[in-house]
């Protein structure tokens, strides 16, 4: 479908949080997908993917992650300047604060009269982790966890009994978890610690352990593996298309 896009400044528990949104051209309602990016915010990359999305019938949101501690607009650069800051920036926001941004923009779907009332989540890297906190919501009808970090790690400010994985059995939506098996943020050990988590909280899931270095989807840079990203976003819309009926 062909899309266009808009800015939107969404107010928060935080503060002002500017999202972007990609939604078809073609008048109707569609389901709703909040598209959280790495720790670089929206990249050229993370907006080329929250395209794709919404190219297959979506209104995708990309909210600023990190919007409480940059100022508005903020991309940050693929370098190790651009990693330190996102970095800090991950360690410093409570895992609460991202509960109250998706609160936020499940109450702007709710009201855009391009929305039809179904939610999903999807994201990469930190991404894949706020993708799977928000299924913590019961909103969330589905989630797509790309290479999620710090799931096993328990690091992110949070009680420990308020950690994203030890709430897993919170979630009622089916979710997506995509692995690279060469990825050194998620070595074998954790994955599969996270996987009997889910087991054990009685989540719904489906599980791919794929070939493929962090980042394999991003399309900028020496990790970038066409084939694996294409296949990831297939997996992705199916959920959705499929979830969020």
């Amino acid at each position: 479908m062909i899309i266009k896009n808009e800015i939107v400044d969404l107010p928060t528990a935080t503060g002002t949080m500017r999202t972007y949104v990609y939604r078809p051209v073609e008048d109707g309602q569609y389901a709703t997908v909040i598209f959280y990016s790495e720790i670089f915010q929206q990249t050229a990359p993370i907006a080329r993917s929250a395209a794709i999305i919404a190219g297959h019938g979506f209104v995708v949101l990309v909210p600023e992650v990190f919007h409480e501690l940059n100022p508005v607009g903020t991309v940050l650069a693929y370098d190790e300047k651009g990693k330190d800051k996102g970095n800090h920036d991950k360690f410093t926001k409570p895992l609460a604060s991202h509960d109250s941004d998706t609160e936020a923009m499940i109450d702007f779907a709710d009201q855009a009269s391009f929305c039809n009332g179904k939610i999903g989540s999807m994201g990469v890297c930190i991404g894949g982790h706020l993708a799977f906190r928000a299924a913590l919501n019961q909103r969330i009808g589905a989630a797509a966890c790309l290479y999620a970090t710090d799931l096993h790690s328990n690091t992110l400010p949070a009680d420990d009994a308020d950690q994203s994985l030890a709430r897993a059995g919170d979630i009622n939506g089916e979710l997506l978890m995509v692995w690279g098996r060469q990825d050194p943020h998620v070595p074998d050990a954790n994955r599969a610690d996270i996987n009997q988590a889910l087991r054990d909280s009685g989540c719904l899931f489906s599980w791919h352990e794929v070939n493929g270095q962090h980042a394999f989807m991003r399309d900028e840079g020496v990790r970038y593996d066409p084939e694996l990203a294409l296949n990831c976003y297939r997996l992705s819309v199916d959920l959705f298309r499929r979830a969020l009926a």
